[in-house]
């Protein structure tokens, strides 16, 4: 193992309490040692980020001298983005050909909320009262504790750096313990681009000594989550020490929703690229495919001619379109599940089994469901590389079938009839909402989920307006004593 990853706190690079070793999901071999934060080391990154919330380093700036320092953490990003996708293809096992393009796009987000630091502008309010002159101010919501899985972690943690440094918050970033080089590696940009010691803290640890602590600290002011329901469900609780404001972006089981009239062979062409690509491990993957009856069969044979043609490989080859699973667990999971749903009537179209070769891979699955009540993979978001099968015969059956799930984040609408768009991406529940493509994403435009799928918004002008709080200020203007002081006025 040649790589040694090291914590960021305070502005200083520093060995964690312990190391864990990193595997590399191709092969199933340690390839990096991690630092390990733990209680002492969490509570030092908070401490940290509540001193340089008021020190004149940080709160001090000028809201245009906090988008500066954005602006050149973005052109860092870009610059280092080959670097940081070879490091996430080692520890994740997502192939290079995503890794390199999707943080190279990681940079706009930065530059996207360093233009709105110095737009979050506070208002004058014309208040019933004379003789008084109010108005609101917007300030920075704190200490925030941003914590991130593993899958696409540059993308999921730009979601929250850059609105709270935007707004003028700290943070302290959890980079999860399974494959949290990337986040780490990042680290260095950050003290490279110049922000003030403990401004923004990287830290990666397991549950009870490192989430745990960070998610109750009484110094911490918002948490930020992107991760599984079970673990918002303990953060939830973590929170009611420090009451701090939560926001979470949770999993999903989207629909994939594809009418009759639609073009079959682009929304196939879609399909691959929402549950396929990142081998399905992705929060909004759209893992249940839903056809209308009458063109099932002639799109089932086109989706799985087409995936018969997708190149497994080593990650790090270009060529590559498909890659292993992030770790032993997921795979073992996710045999168990199919295994489990074929046991209750789901019927394996194409794969159905882990792949002979080293490292976690899994076989591009298709399950046709249809008529089988409550397969586990259809109930479950299970991470991975499968799509389970069902059909409708109606509009209103389509929506039905869509919302029958706890969750809420994301659906894709294939159909060439416009009025039919707008009706179901109106009645469907989710927060995105795909017509006719999927897996789009912009800086511009805000994504989060309802539900089990979570609460908030990440992305767009709005979301930096979540890391502020506003503070009403009054001032009277009469020179002329105040009369009563047993009335509120």
């Amino acid at each position: 193992m040649s790589f040694q990853f090291q914590l960021y706190i305070d502005g200083q690079f520093e060995a964690g309490a312990a190391t864990f070793p990193s595997v590399n999901p191709a092969t199933g071999q340690a390839w990096a040692q991690m630092p390990e934060a733990r209680t002492g080391e969490v509570n030092r990154a908070v401490e940290a980020a509540s001193r340089a919330l008021t020190d004149s380093a940080w709160g001090g700036l000028t809201a245009s001298a906090r988008g500066k320092l954005l602006y050149r953490l973005a052109d860092l990003v870009e610059r280092a983005a080959p670097r940081l996708a070879e490091i996430e293809t080692n520890d994740t096992g997502k192939i290079i050909r995503e890794t390199s393009s999707q943080i190279a796009y990681v940079a706009e987000y930065y530059r996207y909320y360093a233009g709105i630091a110095d737009k979050l502008e506070g208002s004058h309010i014309p208040v019933d009262k004379p003789d008084m002159q109010v108005w609101l101010d917007r300030q920075p919501v704190g200490v925030v504790a941003a914590i991130v899985p593993w899958n696409s972690q540059l993308f999921l943690s730009a979601v929250k750096l850059g609105p709270a440094l935007a707004a003028g918050c700290t943070v302290v970033l959890k980079a999860s313990e399974e494959a949290p080089g990337p986040l780490l590696e990042f680290a260095r940009l950050v003290h490279e681009a110049g922000f003030p010691p403990g401004v923004v803290n990287v830290v990666t640890g397991f549950g009870p000594e490192c989430g745990a602590v960070l998610s109750s600290h009484p110094d911490v002011d918002k948490v930020a989550f992107t991760g599984g329901p079970e673990t918002a469900r303990h953060i939830v609780r973590n929170t009611a020490n420090n009451l701090a404001k939560v926001s979470l972006e949770l999993g999903g089981k989207s629909p994939f929703m594809v009418f009759a009239d639609a073009d079959l062979q682009s929304a196939v062409n879609a399909q691959v690229a929402a549950i396929f690509a990142a081998s399905g491990q992705s929060c909004v993957a759209g893992s249940r495919l839903l056809i209308e009856a009458s063109v099932k069969d002639e799109f089932l044979a086109r989706l799985v001619e087409r995936v018969a043609r997708i190149r497994v490989g080593l990650p790090n080859e270009m060529e590559t379109e498909y890659g292993p699973l992030c770790t032993e667990r997921q795979l073992r999971n996710i045999e168990a599940v199919v295994e489990r749903s074929v046991n209750q009537g789901a019927k394996v179209l194409t794969g159905g089994k882990a792949l002979e070769r080293d490292g976690y891979y899994y076989a591009p699955t298709i399950l046709d469901c249809t008529g089988v009540d409550n397969a586990e993979s259809i109930m479950t978001e299970l991470f991975g590389p499968v799509l389970s099968v069902d059909t409708f015969s109606s509009e209103q059956e389509s929506i039905e079938k869509a919302n029958s799930t706890v969750y809420g984040l994301a659906a894709g609408i294939f159909t060439t009839n416009l009025t039919r768009a707008h009706r179901v991406s109106k009645r469907v529940r989710s927060g995105v909402v795909w017509i006719n493509t999927y897996r789009a994403v912009s800086p511009l435009v805000p994504f989060g989920g309802s539900g089990v799928s979570g609460h908030g918004r990440e992305g767009g002008f709005a979301a930096a307006l979540e890391y502020t709080t506003t503070k009403s200020v009054w001032l009277r203007t009469s020179d002329d004593p105040i009369s009563d002081p047993f009335v509120m006025r």
